[in-house]
């Protein structure tokens, strides 16, 4: 699949010294995944379809964040090095493989919007054996390969793929980046297949701090609170897309803030919705 756009390439956030540590983080992942893939199938070896984490929930405590990551590490996952990111990675990749394919199959077509080479969803997915791996990000040049999987520019809001083209859509730690959330939503229903999955992360709290004035990767910070999940819900059901399970006013609050982020001193939690296109 191709797109017609002229990439329009964003800097890379955090400037050269993180790219290139970002950068050597890519390879070593990579490099352990093709090897691990091998070892695999000689071995013929599988992994259960990871079920700790709903497919829509707010992280709760800083306890469900490290039991996020010991699942991962029982499923023979490479963890994300930001650890509590294992936790709505391995809730998006349960949904996409648990409700992504067609009559119990794997997913043939998964789409990491806004991804990264060193994040750990299509690693994970590529693990599992799902066949058609594309990761997209405003950042992306010339397209990458990195064993089988290909990253190339793309923008969440007109990514130029054909309707109803794939299987499932991840969208992780991204909306919170100044994506407009309406186009973003528009977009994914019209790639999406009917039954197709969108799991999307971000930010969130249900009290959230003040972030006037603060702004990273040259835009403003934005935590949401509940009545914009709320919105973004309802906005995604006029789109066509119905959440997967529920969130209530007792399901959006948390008694923690397992989040924290040193550069800019905010302490908040996660969000993990999931759509399915009717």
């Amino acid at each position: 699949m191709t797109t017609p756009h002229t990439p329009q390439h964003a800097a890379p956030p955090g400037g050269r010294a993180l790219a290139v540590a970002k950068r050597g983080a890519e390879h070593v992942l990579w490099a352990r995944v093709a090897g691990q893939r091998r070892l695999e199938a000689l071995r013929g070896t599988a992994r259960p379809v990871p079920d700790s984490v709903p497919p829509t929930a707010v992280l709760q405590t800083r306890a469900e964040a490290e039991a996020a990551v010991a699942a991962a590490k029982a499923l023979r996952l490479p963890l994300h090095h930001d650890r509590v990111k294992n936790w709505d990675a391995l809730g998006a990749v349960g949904a996409v493989l648990a409700l992504g394919g067609r009559d119990g199959a794997l997913p043939q077509r998964v789409i990491d919007a806004g991804s990264a080479r060193y994040s750990p969803i299509l690693p994970w997915l590529r693990l599992y054996g799902v066949p058609f791996l594309l990761g997209t990000n405003l950042e992306f040049g010339v397209p990458v390969r990195r064993d089988g999987v290909t990253f190339r520019y793309g923008d969440v809001t007109d990514t130029g793929l054909p309707d109803g083209s794939v299987d499932a859509i991840t969208c992780m730690s991204v909306i919170e980046h100044g994506v407009p959330i309406v186009p973003f939503l528009a977009e994914s229903a019209r790639i999406l297949r009917p039954g197709g999955v969108l799991a999307i992360s971000t930010d969130y709290d249900y009290d959230p701090p003040d972030t006037t004035g603060t702004s990273m990767y040259g835009v403003p910070v934005h935590i949401f609170g509940p009545g914009e999940i709320r919105e973004l819900v309802a906005q995604a059901g006029a789109a066509g897309l119905e959440l997967v399970g529920e969130l209530t006013e007792e399901a959006l609050q948390h008694p923690e803030r397992p989040c924290h982020w040193k550069r800019t001193g905010l302490d908040y939690t996660f969000v993990l919705l999931t759509f399915r296109r009717r």
